[in-house]
């Protein structure tokens, strides 16, 4: 069960979902000042809510109810067998943690956003739109430098909670895209809750029909909120 608050919202008109075509999307946005801190978006992950930029929102749409939160146990997660073998593919990479936002890493996200999403939402890229997506006035967040000698060729930038970790977005230098940073970085946030005590990774939403989002299925077990609930995911579905 979720904890229940009460909270102070507003509701978007609707607007072009960014994960079903043919579908319109509206979102509860957090309007109470008062929960915007670490422990406060805390809570408010465990109820559905997600953060981009400085603002919380959750999906609100009167006809569908696909998008579904989605969280990893850090000390109850089994490795596939491909996943395994991307950590074992990734043993040469290391990891540098920090809260300062360089230079190098918008220069990272513009190449990646160019060459790998050009028919999606964020392209083209811009400073304004990277800066408005990942960054936080109240709670700043914490970037995963991915480095293979000295060269930086990727970034993972998340949330570190006080009990929690919630992946906000993953970039890369995409002549290493036969390297599947991608899972490297989910699988490395992991290894970062369980050596830090916290107990959770949330990835956000997962979509079932978008293909997209197919790739967060993989990490298993995992919870799924499902009217409310955390509901259990042990295997693949059928």
């Amino acid at each position: 069960m979720t904890e229940e608050v009460i909270l102070k919202v507003g509701l978007t008109p609707k607007h072009a979902c960014s994960y079903l075509e043919h579908q319109q999307e509206q979102l509860l946005v957090l309007m109470d000042n008062d929960l915007l801190n670490a422990h406060g978006y805390e809570r408010l992950l465990t109820a559905g809510f997600r953060r981009s930029g400085n603002d919380i929102y959750r999906p609100h749409c009167p006809s569908c109810n696909a998008c579904q939160s989605l969280r990893i146990h850090s000390e109850q997660f089994v490795a596939s067998r491909s996943q395994k073998r991307i950590l074992q593919q990734n043993r040469d990479l290391s990891l540098v943690l920090s809260y300062d936002d360089k230079p190098e890493y918008y220069q990272l996200y513009e190449r990646y956003i160019r060459q790998r999403h050009r028919d999606g939402s964020m392209y083209p890229p811009s400073r304004n739109q990277y800066k408005g997506f990942l960054h936080c006035d109240w709670m700043p967040p914490l970037y995963l430098e991915i480095h293979q000698n000295n060269r930086l060729i990727g970034v993972a930038v998340t949330d570190l909670l006080p009990h929690a970790l919630s992946a906000m977005y993953t970039f890369f230098d995409p002549s290493f895209a036969d390297r599947s940073i991608g899972t490297f970085a989910i699988l490395s946030q992991l290894d970062l809750g369980r050596r830090t005590g916290r107990h959770w990774l949330y990835l956000g939403y997962h979509v079932e029909e978008c293909r997209k989002m197919k790739y967060k299925s993989r990490f298993l077990p995992h919870e799924r909120l499902i009217k409310g609930e955390w509901k259990n995911i042990a295997t693949k579905p059928e």
